[in-house]
């Protein structure tokens, strides 16, 4: 990868890898999610039916990797970021493209509904409990307060739900606000991707961030196998119950959920002091054998992923 041999020949210095991770997490990513909220209406991001299943599945996702990875080495802190990338798919800059073009513009509605799900819900929630850690130590109201700070602190819910806001109210960008908001976001996944690399060169360099793969492979198992079964289980369930779910949505649903890792989760990671090495590591892992897996789950809902 092109970030990893950047960092290896020195031609990207270590101390620009925070650089990269403010640009993309700050100023990149969020112009991306605006455009996401902007151009989709708001009926589409919010379906009811979509989000409950899709948020049930993230909360029992997020406890059950905690449960499974909170022990030394692993604190809260990393446990709360490992369960992140369990639970957020690569929905932003892998599933809204590839999904739409395997199923239709049909299939946008769903996917942009899990990415809000997992935006404002999943990852305030794990960034909460990552700013959680320091409850013993500095008591309960500090860390009630560091948990919020952390979460209200996270750039990407207020982009998607100011492009949202501008959805209703019929306001577009344009002119040369517009082309810069488009470069911005056409910088996201590219860079986020790239700056992966460089944070994977630079954990080996470092013994203490040298991580084994009993600490990331059994997560990014969770991500691609456990995760989508649990979407089409308690999908099908719902839908059994009367829940207004069609199959077509709860198809998109499962598709998104069996996607690797989000990337961006590596950002926030760098940002919040966390294993970055550990999570590099899980959305990589996630990343390769998702080729493989995500094109059998297709395979079966009968869609050709080539």
């Amino acid at each position: 990868m092109a970030g990893y041999l950047a960092a290896r020949r020195h031609v990207l210095p270590e101390s620009a890898i925070p650089g990269l991770n403010a640009f993309v997490l700050y100023f990149s990513l969020p112009c991306l999610l605006f455009r996401f909220g902007m151009n989709t209406p708001v009926l589409q991001l919010l379906n009811p039916s979509v989000l409950l299943v899709y948020l049930v599945c993230a909360l029992m996702i997020v406890f059950f990797t905690i449960a499974v990875t909170l022990k030394e080495p692993v604190g809260l802190k990393d446990a709360a970021f490992g369960a992140l990338v369990a639970a957020f798919p690569n929905t932003g800059f892998m599933g809204v493209p590839l999904l739409v073009a395997l199923l239709g513009p049909t299939a946008a509605g769903p996917v942009i509904c899990t990415v809000l799900a997992d935006l404002f819900f999943t990852s305030s929630l794990c960034i909460a409990l990552a700013q959680a850690h320091g409850a013993a130590e500095h008591g309960a109201r500090t860390a009630v307060l560091r948990a919020l700070r952390g979460a209200l602190s996270n750039p990407l819910p207020w982009s998607i739900a100011l492009g949202a806001l501008c959805s209703v109210s019929g306001f577009q960008t344009s002119g040369p606000v517009d082309v810069v908001v488009r470069m911005l976001a056409d910088a996201a996944s590219p860079v986020a991707l790239f700056t992966i690399g460089a944070v994977l060169h630079r954990a080996a360099q470092h013994v203490h961030t040298r991580t084994p793969p009993s600490r990331f492979v059994p997560v990014a198992l969770i991500k691609l196998f456990v995760h989508p079964l649990l979407v089409l289980a308690l999908g099908a369930a719902a839908r059994q119950l009367g829940a207004p779910l069609s199959s077509f949505q709860l198809m998109v649903m499962t598709l998104a959920a069996a996607l690797p890792s989000a990337s961006n989760v590596s950002l926030l990671a760098e940002r919040y002091g966390a294993d970055n090495g550990r999570i590099a590591r899980i959305i990589m892992t996630s990343t390769a054998l998702a080729f493989v897996s995500f094109s059998a789950l297709a395979w079966l809902f009968g869609v050709n992923p080539a």
